[in-house]
């Protein structure tokens, strides 16, 4: 009877971690997801590079936290299939930014420097609050420690194009916003690597998490 007891308690404190971090997923999603598209518009309207790049990171954000949501309260497979889309979006958009890169070279663009900043400090000031509500949790579920990886890393990116925005008005040129553009995609390269080779380790019973190698 006790061991009966026991189960059902256990399956509520589950289902109340489960139902915390749909919650906390959810608001997180809903940021990135709006982030996304003042960040994307104002990239093109600018013709920055830097901003499209940060913005389709914050599309990879996103949708991570969408799969993430999926993967809550199931299998430990699921969880780590999640996780393996995840990277492998991010890794898609990260070849989209490089293209993106590549085509200006070729063309040119002239960034407008003021926009870029203004975005990305909004930017920055999203992340951080996204950084703030993952982080207490960033030690357990393998999606949502993928998500606050996602965050931390986008703090720095929304930094670094806060730099390449000054310095863009400061020298007039472009190639700022282009290296900025080409730095983020190579970190969204590296953590999409990382997040998918735990998540393969953890579905071989290797591992249990994804650990701090991303980012």
């Amino acid at each position: 009877m006790s061991s009966c007891c026991g189960s059902s308690s256990g399956s509520n404190v589950q289902a109340h971690i489960d139902k915390a971090q749909r919650r906390l997923l959810w608001t997180v999603l809903v940021l990135n997801g709006v982030m996304f598209f003042v960040e994307f518009i104002a990239g093109w309207l600018a013709e920055s590079s830097g901003l499209i790049a940060d913005s389709l990171d914050m599309l990879a954000d996103t949708l991570v936290y969408a799969v993430s949501l999926y993967a809550v309260g199931k299998a430990i497979k699921y969880k780590a299939n999640a996780a393996i889309f995840n990277g492998t979006l991010q890794t898609l958009l990260a070849l989209l930014v490089l293209a993106d890169v590549f085509q200006r070279l070729a063309f040119g663009s002239e960034p407008n420097a003021n926009m870029m900043l203004w975005v990305a400090g909004l930017a920055l000031v999203v992340n951080v609050a996204c950084f703030a509500l993952l982080y207490s949790s960033r030690n357990g579920d393998i999606n949502i420690r993928a998500s606050w990886i996602c965050s931390r890393n986008d703090m720095i990116m929304n930094v670094g194009v806060i730099v390449s925005a000054l310095l863009v008005a400061q020298l007039n040129m472009a190639w700022p916003d282009l290296v900025i553009a080409t730095v983020i995609a190579i970190i969204v390269l590296r953590s999409a690597i990382c997040i998918i080779k735990d998540a393969i380790a953890v579905k071989a019973g290797e591992k249990t998490d994804i650990s701090g190698c991303c980012g």
